[in-house]
């Protein structure tokens, strides 16, 4: 007899919103949409006033909604569609939480990712060509920020396992390096001299493979909006996430550790690693527990994010590693 342990992140049925209620509010936005929201350059993101791209901007679009993977799904409630897309850290664009008017300033398109290094093959590819050659599907994550608050997110895109397949990295590459943007002229943040642009986040390959290492073009079953990390961003859920860059235009796989953005700047608060862990405080704050945003709530922070059935043997003989600032 075939005995099959469910993991601790899997959850039955009831205790992740019903899909039905869910794809119900996505057409009910989408109504809304298209009456007393509708504005000349597209719709507005809910409660924002901010005007989505129009279909010549999003030549992807028709993709979305995208078919929910009913494999990852939490058991909390998913964070509001108005808050998801109003509540940001995007420091190319300011250090404050609003941020999303300031980035609608990033133009994206064209856009293209790079794949350099000790690849088969270095090139340039043109995000909605990238895009179209993979299967995209729909997961329902949590996200632990590092400031000790806590999201949950329905990302639509694609595991990182297959972009690195599309990539053909060489047996050789042990870490992938990313970076995002730098364009000063429409990112105010990148203008603060003291900061060491672009912003660069890395990964070892093994990590890059996980099962839960996802690429994200979408949420909400629509095309990543600007102030989200659009067209391509990261989703390492059992990491903080400072770990999962926004606005990606470049992989470079390499031999080397790289070091990350927040590691260069303050290197005794923030480690290359930055696996979520309650008893492992943050030099200035303590990361025991998480606040919903949202709600008036704090509950007890889970190691790994709740995902550490999925990935803690990564980390399983690297005692000596900092392995969670």
């Amino acid at each position: 007899m075939l005995v099959r342990r469910k993991r601790g992140w899997e959850l039955p049925e009831s205790a992740a919103t019903p899909e039905h209620v869910y794809l119900n509010r996505r057409r009910f936005m989408g109504t809304a949409g298209s009456g007393a929201l509708a504005i000349a350059s597209g719709l507005v993101w809910p409660g924002t006033g901010i005007a989505q791209d129009g279909g010549s901007a999003r030549p992807t679009a028709d993709l979305y909604p995208v078919p929910r993977n009913m494999r990852y799904r939490v058991e909390r409630d998913l964070t509001s569609e108005e808050l998801a897309t109003t509540y940001n850290n995007f420091y190319e664009f300011g250090s404050h939480k609003e941020i999303w008017r300031a980035a609608q300033a990033l133009p994206i398109r064209p856009w293209t990712v790079t794949f350099d290094g000790q690849v088969e093959e270095e090139r340039t590819v043109d995000i909605d060509t990238l895009i179209r050659a993979m299967s995209l599907e729909e997961r329902v994550y949590r996200l632990r920020c590092v400031e000790a608050w806590a999201i949950t997110i329905p990302w639509s895109g694609f595991p990182m396992r297959a972009l690195i397949d599309y990539a053909r990295p060489l047996s050789s590459a042990r870490y992938v390096r990313m970076e995002t943007f730098q364009d000063s002229e429409v990112a105010p943040g990148q203008r603060q001299f003291w900061y060491p642009w672009p912003y660069v986040e890395g990964l070892t390959m093994a990590e890059a493979r996980n099962d839960l290492a996802f690429m994200v073009t979408g949420l909400y079953g629509r095309p990543l909006p600007k102030q989200n990390g659009a067209p391509l961003r990261l989703a390492v859920p059992w990491k903080y996430g400072f770990k999962s860059l926004k606005s990606i235009v470049r992989l470079t796989f390499t031999e080397e550790r790289p070091v990350n953005f927040w590691q260069e700047i303050a290197p005794n608060e923030y480690g290359f690693w930055a696996n979520v862990n309650p008893e492992v405080p943050h030099p200035r704050w303590s990361q025991a527990t998480e606040r919903l945003i949202g709600t008036d709530e704090r509950v007890p922070t889970r190691i790994y994010n709740g995902y550490g059935e999925f990935v803690a043997d990564l980390y399983a003989d690297m005692q000596g590693e900092p392995l969670f600032m």
